[in-house]
């Protein structure tokens, strides 16, 4: 943060040049036409963006659509003016071949809008996975004072007395239905039912995980996260975050001053200690690359291993989002942490103070929903960080190893933690379909699942395609899950224990390329690796006949995706991109 008086607005080079008159006259001028006066953009008052994520075909974020009233009363209560435009729609559920794809391509246009437009400081709206990322990533590269407002998830589904989460309870369902217990009409049902209101997922899958660590970087308002859509406080939240925005501008508190090395950590701890998303890790990498910090995978099981599971919501728990908001939400568990030590609360924040003042008479409401560190669901509820004989990387989550899973897979009492299982092969989610239950396959509960060319050049993006379920007739005799090995991810919604992430991918000939049906996999999680059992010399054989795999684009976007994005271990960023950083020092030459 900046001690020196207030800068000169960025806004003014467009709107108050007295060196350059005919370009401050071409750029005032069309803002006129909707009714806008030269006073108001001419006076030195913050121009405030507010990226507008909403849309029909982003459903998860339409709520902004009316929250961007609010945001706007914010702005110009506290001095500012909001300069309203819509950012690239990413809707995970909808979007194929996956929403991945795009979390690069809304980072793009943000990048430029911001960077090219007068605009002082900006409201990031968010919601949906990908929105968060790919909005502080922007804000990042960028580096204009910056806020994230997301949306809210759904209030609780209801399928009875039963509480149907969005998205696990697609997982769940599925199981079920391959059991022969529910039908399709009720399949289809329950999974209508998670989805009672306007709103993100209601699970702490990937929207709810990336709105928290959003909060936890400090870039968001305290409670911000959690709030569900329909609540009053959603638009209360909505109008604080708009003067939020303006007071940002006017005190130089830049996204670069906030996103430092220990509030990355921090984020980390707090994915943990929700029983966050998978899929926090790439995001949370690419944020690092571009603020310009080292994140190295180790930092996932260092700093986020031995975090105690706090939320008691599903997938790893019992409960839904809107009982976690009301139980304190994102603060009580960061608080409860910062009780036993386990937080970093000197960090600057939006609000302009530290974590720790930010903190001050938090706590959990419920101790059902929200445990303390004293009382955890889990001791160590974060992320095993893994490699092999055959990859570099991978990450499991631990707080879904079900109890029913461990005694199958980890009850070794002279290999604690640890299994040998064979594998069974899958070339991507289509033939994963199409020969799950085929009975020459063998699969039974001694099996490790394997699926491939699912990572960001083999999909192209990297799919949600890991989580699979073992065949119908495992699930009816009463196994759920089998182990599983992918180098794709999986849905943050998922409840499956499984190794995601690996890289290199098989596309590039690394890691699965090497896999046959019937190798012999041992795994194990203390010591974090997962190795064939093969010769040195039978692996190097494989290596050398496997080599990268042509894959031919659909799109223009996607063929430039492929050629210049980095594995999931990276952050599956855009090669380039986090070497530009803090564009807004130097204003863009004038377009006439």
């Amino acid at each position: 943060m900046s001690d020196s008086p207030p800068k000169r607005l960025r806004s003014q080079d467009w709107f108050a040049n007295a060196e350059r008159l005919d370009m401050t006259a071409l750029y005032l001028e069309r803002f006129m036409n909707y009714g806008l006066t030269p006073e108001e953009l001419r006076a030195g008052r913050p121009i405030i963006a507010i990226a507008q994520s909403g849309s029909d075909l982003s459903p998860c974020n339409r709520i902004h659509l009316e929250l961007e009233k609010r945001i706007r009363d914010g702005i110009r209560d506290a001095g500012g003016i909001a300069l309203s435009f819509p950012t690239h729609p990413i809707f995970e559920n909808c979007r194929r071949p996956t929403a991945a794809l795009d979390r690069n391509l809304a980072y793009l246009g943000l990048v430029e809008i911001l960077n090219g437009y007068p605009i002082d400081g900006v409201v990031l709206t968010t919601g949906c996975d990908k929105t968060t990322p790919s909005a502080l990533m922007a804000a990042l590269t960028v580096n204009i004072p910056a806020i994230v407002l997301n949306g809210g998830p759904m209030l609780n589904g209801w399928s009875g007395e039963e509480r149907v989460g969005s998205g696990t309870v697609i997982w769940r369902a599925r199981r079920a239905m391959a059991a022969g217990e529910i039908d399709e009409r009720t399949f289809l049902d329950r999974a209508a039912r998670s989805a009672p209101s306007a709103g993100h997922c209601n699970t702490m899958g990937t929207a709810s995980t990336m709105n928290a660590v959003a909060e936890a970087l400090g870039m968001a308002l305290t409670g911000a996260a959690a709030i569900p859509a329909p609540y009053r406080e959603r638009g209360q939240m909505a109008y604080q975050s708009g003067k939020a925005a303006v007071d940002l501008v006017t005190r130089d508190i830049r996204p670069l001053d906030i996103i430092t090395p220990a509030a990355l950590r921090n984020a980390i701890r707090i994915v943990s200690a929700l029983g966050g998303s998978t899929n926090a890790q790439p995001h949370l990498t690419a944020i690092a690359a571009h603020a310009g910090h080292d994140l190295p995978t180790s930092a996932w099981q260092d700093h986020g291993l031995r975090i105690p599971l706090l939320a008691n919501v599903q997938p790893a728990g019992a409960y839904l989002s809107e009982d976690f908001h009301r139980a304190g939400g994102v603060p009580a568990v960061m608080a409860e942490l910062a009780k036993a030590g386990l937080l970093e609360t000197d960090c600057l924040t939006v609000t302009g103070t530290s974590l720790a003042d930010n903190l001050a008479g938090h706590g959990s409401l419920n101790e059902e929903v929200i445990r303390s560190c004293d009382n955890p669901l889990s001791k160590s509820a974060g992320f095993i960080v893994m490699q092999g004989n055959f990859f570099d990387f991978a990450i499991m989550k631990a707080s879904v190893i079900s109890n029913s899973f461990r005694t199958r897979f980890l009850s070794d009492p002279e290999r604690p933690n640890c299994f040998t299982a064979r594998v069974v092969v899958f070339d991507g989610a289509e033939d994963y379909h199409a020969r799950i239950n085929d009975p020459a396959l063998n699969i039974d509960e001694t099996c490790i699942l394997a699926m491939r060319n699912t990572g960001p050049l083999g999909w192209p993006g990297s799919a949600e395609v890991v989580n699979m379920q073992p065949p119908d007739q495992l699930i009816a005799a009463g196994i759920e899950s089998l182990p599983s090995i992918g180098d794709g991810r999986q849905s943050g919604t998922s409840d499956s224990p499984s190794i995601l992430h690996v890289s290199p991918e098989a596309a590039l000939g690394g890691g699965l390329a090497l896999l046959r049906d019937g190798d012999r996999l041992t795994v194990d999680l203390d010591r974090g690796r997962c190795d064939l059992d093969l010769s040195k010399e039978e692996l190097a054989e494989r290596a050398a006949k496997a080599g990268p795999k042509s894959i031919a684009p659909h799109t223009p976007w996607e063929k430039l995706f492929m050629e210049n994005t980095t594995q999931l271990s990276e952050g599956m960023v855009l090669r380039d991109a986090p070497a530009m950083r803090n564009t807004s020092a130097k204003l863009p030459k004038h377009n006439h």
